[in-house]
């Protein structure tokens, strides 16, 4: 039996629920009350599911080549054959794109020419398959690494949950950022049944800093005000709370937002100037990618870092610069930052220590232009981009046919196509952490595996990426 064939039958066994694009996840008002049940379950009897216990399925080895992760995540679905799996198509393919052959990898130049300078920093995956064509399933499909609206995807943490709460035990006394940053998301999925304080700290950039940072009234006030809170209920939220494990969490909110307040490290780290700025192309998105950089300069504890750039979603007139959404504009604001990133993290040693991952949650249509709209639309076929953390750049794994319609090598030792799931375990592999690890404290009693199918060995890292 082939890996393809095993695959298939482990998922028929267990299959993953798979939903047409233009179907959206919805409650009914059953399914509403229940889900609410199990996470205000999960809230309030978390203190009796303690001390949480975890084991591994099987004997696996992490490369544990990395101690951070920055997530680049493309929501809208770029068209990977305009991008990272490039297929230049008469007629079609614009001629300003001036695909060059770099290294033996045909890419689109004209597009996005400072990423060209750092195709020898990078690893693409072109045989990436996702599961959903909705948007909304499929993002959080990917921010989760399994079905939303499974059992346990109702309550699964974020992977930058996972990662935190894995990397807690490494946490210095002194660190005093989250552990898990998101930028430009605020859809991003939720610490699901995990403590409060392991969820993302959403923010956007500002050259000034966190203005939350800082208190109106002056720190003296502020101080004031915090200790006049504690003589109020301050035991209720301090250690062996009687209110429960789960208060005692919402202390370690207020204790760790407190350490951010008037602290110079954080203007440090989340201010900027107009030259930082411009060096990653002066957008909302590139400033996000100069503070992830940054954040992990200042050691302060961060090990996971969401930033999002939305718009992806070209239906229509993907070449037409007249329009405000099209692909010019989007890899215009992505190919500055994402350069810069590469460089200065690699300038500065931290890209031997930080894996940097890009993806959207699918691809588009291939071959021509649909008539009517001069778009793409949804199509599973998908790319990923990794590069850092050990990861061995100027390397391509899996190609697709000429129209990059679907995988001809799976490039890895799975021999099939890689999935989200398989990228969640790669991520998990490169930070250290045992992919095929059981948690039995989740409020369902069922067992949260950090990937799914954990006892069936369904997904694997693509340990090829770290190959010379």
């Amino acid at each position: 039996m082939t890996e393809q064939e095993r695959f298939q039958k482990l998922i028929a066994r267990r299959p993953h629920a798979h939903l047409p694009f233009f179907k959206r996840p919805q409650l009914s008002r059953r399914q509403f009350f229940r889900s609410t049940a199990a996470g205000l379950g999960g809230y309030f009897l978390s203190d009796l599911l303690r001390p949480v216990e975890a084991h591994a399925q099987g004997s696996v080895q992490p490369k544990g080549t990395a101690k951070n992760c920055i997530f680049l995540f493309l929501q809208g679905a770029p068209s990977h054959v305009d991008t990272f799996d490039f297929k230049d198509i008469p007629g079609v393919t614009p001629t300003d794109f001036a695909p060059e052959t770099i290294n033996g990898v045909r890419f689109p130049v004209g597009l996005m020419p400072r990423t060209a300078h750092v195709l020898d920093k990078i690893a693409i995956v072109r045989s990436g398959l996702s599961w959903a064509l909705a948007h909304p399933v499929a993002q959080t499909w990917f921010q989760i690494g399994r079905n939303p609206v499974s059992a346990t995807g109702r309550i699964a943490p974020h992977i930058g949950s996972v990662v935190a709460i894995e990397k807690e035990p490494q946490r210095r006394p002194d660190q005093i950022f989250p552990a898990f940053i998101a930028f430009n998301s605020s859809n991003t999925s939720g610490p699901g049944y995990f403590p409060t304080e392991l969820g993302p700290f959403k923010t956007v950039p500002d050259p000034e800093g966190l203005a939350a940072a800082e208190h109106s009234a002056g720190q003296g006030r502020f101080e004031q005000r915090w200790e006049l809170l504690q003589s109020l209920d301050g035991s209720l939220r301090a250690p062996n709370s009687p209110l429960g494990e789960a208060v005692t969490g919402m202390g370690k909110l207020y204790d760790s937002a407190r350490g951010m307040m008037f602290n110079p490290l954080v203007e440090q780290a989340f201010a900027y100037t107009d030259e930082e700025s411009a060096r990653y192309g002066g957008s909302r998105f590139g400033d996000a990618c100069l503070l992830a950089k940054k954040t992990l300069e200042a050691d302060q504890g961060t090990r996971f870092i969401q930033v999002t750039l939305g718009s992806w979603d070209h239906h229509a007139d993907i070449y037409d610069r007249g329009q405000e959404r099209n692909i010019y504009a989007q890899t215009g604001e992505f190919d500055p930052a994402f350069a810069a990133l590469i460089e200065d993290l690699g300038a500065s040693g931290l890209l031997d220590d930080t894996l940097v991952l890009v993806a959207g949650e699918f691809g588009r249509t291939v071959g021509s232009l649909t008539n009517t709209r001069n778009g793409r639309d949804h199509y599973l076929q998908m790319f990923y981009v990794l590069a850092g953390g050990g990861v061995q750049g100027g390397k391509i794994i899996g190609s697709t046919t000429d129209t990059g319609s679907f995988t001809v090598d799976p490039g890895w030792s799975r021999f099939r196509d890689v999935r989200p799931e398989d990228i969640e375990a790669t991520i998990y592999s490169a930070l250290g952490i045992d992919w095929t690890t059981v948690r039995t404290d989740d409020p369902l009693g069922r067992g949260f595996s950090y990937v799914p199918l954990a006892d069936g060995d369904a997904y694997a890292p693509v340990h090829e990426l770290w190959e010379a």
